[in-house]
């Protein structure tokens, strides 16, 4: 059981994680030059209507005045409205437009690097040293090393260009049509933005189909380098519990070995790769960027990308702090889940 005392103190070390990042970010993107309302109003714009626009948007204020407001403004989350890739539209709402296609990504992932990484690491370590260990670190070092920007254009390539089993782009097929809301007990719901959980609260199962084939290629993408480091280090972590003198005397009293390392082994091998495991997560948030923008997914990683591109502040700062947001939480799940495998943590 998870104590309440352990899970407050974790939350309130987020406080300054999530502190520090938004200094970070109002520094950087001060530091990094370039006039706002020039780039809002366009280069041919005049000087008196700039200055008009910086007076507005408060750029003549001195710099600690715009920090403390952006300070308030980022702990309500409101970043203000986007200057050019959503011009006229909120931060906030564009992220929560956005935020779920970057994190059903990720979590399709993390599925195929949990799916294949956890029994490949196990498997590796029960049978260390034979063809399939070798095999399993080969592969394990070849999916570490392998960019997600040469990954991505080779499995379309063999997939897409060359088999023509899944498609090389997007979320749905081209004529797959959905609701933009779903009905329950006579009330109508929005929809989550995850398309293959939308398509199930539609009841489209053609959809869902549809959905699955288009992101399997995407999530295998980010989930290679998943896979190789989560069976990387399972392999490590159950090759040192396999060795202590719990796990000989429950062999010694006639245990199957199945039974050992499933029941006795793998819950205590799992506590360091758990950590892998969050920091993988986050880190797939970040591939992201360069998933989508390979796959042509209109999520928060291309959102950022345009937004550098085109010098739109308010929709960076935005995108920076939601990344460092969920970075954080997924970091105090990992925190949760180790009090759990093991209680001596919280002391």
């Amino acid at each position: 059981m998870v104590s309440k005392r352990f899970v407050l103190k974790r939350l309130l070390l987020l406080v300054p994680v999530l502190f520090g990042v938004a200094t970070f970010v109002f520094v950087i993107l001060h530091l990094s030059g370039g006039d706002p309302a020039r780039v809002i109003l366009g280069q041919r714009a005049s000087q008196a209507r700039v200055m008009q626009l910086r007076q507005e948007l408060g750029l003549n204020d001195p710099l600690y005045v715009q920090y403390g407001r952006f300070l308030v403004d980022a702990a309500q989350l409101e970043f203000g409205q986007s200057y050019k890739v959503a011009q006229g539209q909120s931060v906030r709402s564009v992220l929560l437009t956005r935020l779920p296609v970057t994190i059903e990504l990720a979590l399709y992932g993390q599925f195929i690097g949990l799916l294949v990484g956890l029994p490949l690491g196990i498997i590796s370590a029960v049978k260390q040293d034979s063809i399939v260990d070798h095999l399993g670190r080969v592969g394990a070092l070849s999916g570490i090393s392998i960019p997600i920007y040469w990954s991505g254009p080779m499995l379309i390539l063999l997939f897409s260009t060359y088999l023509g089993v899944f498609p090389a782009s997007g979320r749905l097929g081209s004529t797959v049509f959905l609701a933009d809301h779903w009905t329950l007990l006579g009330m109508e719901l929005p929809l989550t933005g995850m398309v293959t959980v939308d398509t199930l609260l539609l009841g489209r199962i053609d959809a869902w189909f549809s959905a699955v084939h288009h992101l399997f290629l995407p999530a295998a993408t980010i989930g290679i380098y998943s896979l190789a480091l989560i069976s990387r280090m399972m392999r490590s972590s159950m090759l040192e519990v396999v060795r202590q003198d719990y796990m000989r005397t429950a062999r010694a009293k006639g245990q199957g070995s199945k039974i050992t390392v499933l029941k006795h082994g793998f819950r205590n091998a799992l506590i360091p790769v758990i950590t892998v495991i969050g920091i993988q997560f986050g880190t797939l948030l970040g591939g992201a960027v360069l998933t989508e923008t390979v796959f042509s997914i209109n999520g928060i990683g291309t959102t950022l990308v345009s937004a550098i591109s085109a010098t739109d502040y308010p929709l960076v700062q935005g995108t920076v702090l939601t990344f460092a947001l969920l970075f954080t939480l997924v970091n105090l799940g990992v925190d949760i889940t180790y009090s759990y495998l093991d209680p001596r943590i919280q002391q």
